[in-house]
This record gives C-alpha cells, sequence and structure tokens, in this order.
C-alpha cells in the first residue's frame, strides 16, 4: 500500500493541475471503488475549482469552492497519473506526457477528471481498494475516515515528548505501536523499519521500554526517513509511479526492508538482514545493529 512519502509524491505532482483549477469534466467507468461513489459525483466535481490540495495520513484532500472536499484513498494498487492537453509540457518539477486518445480508457482505469490546466488526470486501480468521495469540508476531523486519526508524523506536534508520552502505556512492540493511525498519521511497514533502523531500535522491543532519549532519535530519524524518501519521489516496490508515470527510486537506498539475507550496511556490522513477522506484518532488521 502507498505510504505517506508515495501519496505525498502524488500530491505534488497533481498540484499544478488541480489546485487553482476547476474540473472541466468528470467521468466514472463504474459504480463504485471500494465503496460505492456518492450522489451524482460527477456532477457535482464537474465546475468545481480546488482551493487547496493537502494531504491527511495516507488520503489526498482537495477542498473545493462549494464547500465540500474531494477525497482520495489509493488502496493497494492504486495509481494517479497525468496527462497534458496537446503535447507533453512541464507543470512544476514534472513533465507530463501528452494526452494520446486511448489515455484513461484501459481495462483498469475507473475514474477520468479533465481540469482547465488543462489536463486529463486519470486512476487506475486494479483491485479496487481505492477510494473516492465527498466530505463536508467543516466536517472533515468528524467524518468516520479521519475520527480518531493521529498526528501528522512531519508536524511540529510530533515530537519527543509528545511519543514519550504517547507510549509510556503501550505494551505491545514498538513496531506495532508506530503503525497504530490513531499514534501516528501516515506512517507504513516500510517507513517504520527504515527508521527504527536508523534509530538502532529493535521492532520486537516493548514500546513502553524505549527510553527517552532513544525516543527523541527515532522522532528524528522517522522525520528524516520520510523526507529522504518524499525528495526520492517514493517507493516503487510493484504499482507506484509518480503523476508523470515515473518511478520513484527510494527503494535503491533501503538498509533493511526487503532485504532479508542480505549484508547489513552498516560499516563494520557482519550481521545479516533477518525478517519476522509482527501482526501479520513483515519486519525487517538488523539483531546486530538494533536493540
Amino acid at each position: 500500500m502507498p505510504e505517506l512519502p508515495e501519496v505525498e509524491t502524488v500530491r505534488t505532482g497533481l498540484r499544478p493541475v488541480m489546485e487553482g483549477h476547476a474540473f472541466t469534466h468528470v467521468e466514472t467507468r463504474r459504480g463504485n471503488l471500494r465503496i460505492p461513489f456518492p450522489n451524482d459525483f460527477a456532477g457535482r466535481l464537474t465546475g468545481r475549482t480546488v482551493k487547496r490540495l493537502w494531504r491527511r495520513a495516507k488520503y489526498l484532500m482537495a477542498d473545493l469552492d462549494d464547500g465540500e472536499t474531494f477525497v482520495i484513498h489509493l488502496g493497494m494498487s492504486g495509481r494517479i497519473a497525468v496527462y497534458a492537453d496537446g503535447k507533453s509540457r512541464r507543470l512544476g518539477r514534472f513533465v507530463y506526457p501528452a494526452a494520446s486518445p486511448g489515455a484513461g480508457m484501459g481495462e483498469h482505469d475507473h475514474v477520468v477528471l479533465e481540469t482547465d490546466a488543462p489536463a486529463r488526470i486519470v486512476f487506475t486501480d486494479h483491485r479496487r481498494f481505492g477510494l473516492m468521495t465527498l466530505v463536508a469540508t467543516a466536517d472533515i476531523e468528524r467524518h468516520r475516515l479521519f475520527k480518531g486519526i493521529g498526528v501528522e508524523p512531519l508536524s511540529d506536534e510530533f515530537d519527543a515528548d509528545f511519543l514519550t508520552r504517547t507510549l509510556k502505556s503501550k505494551k505491545t512492540p514498538i513496531k506495532s505501536a508506530l503503525l497504530d493511525q490513531r499514534v501516528v498519521a501516515g506512517l507504513g511497514n516500510i517507513y517504520v523499519c527504515e527508521a527504527l533502523f536508523r534509530s538502532g531500535i529493535s521492532p520486537k522491543r516493548l514500546a513502553r521500554s524505549v527510553s527517552p532519549p532513544r525516543i527523541a532519535a527515532l522522532v528524528k530519524e522517522i522525520k528524516a526517513v520520510l523526507k529522504d524518501a518524499i525528495a526520492a519521489g517514493g517507493s516503487s516496490l510493484r504499482d507506484h509511479r509518480r503523476t508523470d508515470g515515473e518511478m520513484g527510486y527510494f527503494q535503491k537506498t533501503f538498509y533493511v526492508y526487503d532485504r532479508a539475507g542480505e549484508p547489513c550496511r552498516t560499516k563494520g556490522c557482519k550481521g545479516k538482514i533477518r525478517r519476522v513477522v509482527q501482526a501479520g506484518r513483515s519486519t525487517f532488521y538488523c539483531a546486530t545493529c538494533q536493540k
């Protein structure tokens, strides 16, 4: 599933063709994704201008000029591609390919949105675990999708004091605690594994047993690994692509994730990366470096 850096990369790619622009045409190719589209979904979007494009946890949020917010979740395999009207051209730091006659006409291209940028935005989802809906902007924090979601890890609110207070009563392993979206919003398996390695903390260690100095180091590494991944365009392991179709490349710098049996990359360490299963998720770590 796309994690925070992948969703943030998609937001960055969508911003030049959505924020400040109006939807000129919206087409849905089926009646639902993970949930049904809201009533008159295409009609309620058509003609609306996006005032702000932002991210909450792993959701893309487009505040519209009529008081609603267009909410998008990529699910397990969702991808968003942007095509320029006419010839390919640069918008922001992305070069968008020209829209061919067949762009957005594939079997798994479920939603097509055109904006006055002008651009064509195509949502593709083979497994249909993605989500698109409309929510009253004023009710976002009370909506069932967002009620109870934790702090954003790149915000000032997420600091050592906050995480120390939050973890002191947690009886679960630190890896599981960090994946709890009620604690921290948007963190996923890849970046928790990488941040725990960078901070030298074993994923098996009980959350409440991590000392305040080590929690401070962990907060620093969580922020650093997320920023590094965003700068690299995210991690393209299976489905993730940037909106211009290019792959992210953070996977080329993984220290532990998906490297079971390979040598640890820490200079002087003779250990190998191990894989264990925690709460149904694969965890990768170095038992020599992480305590």
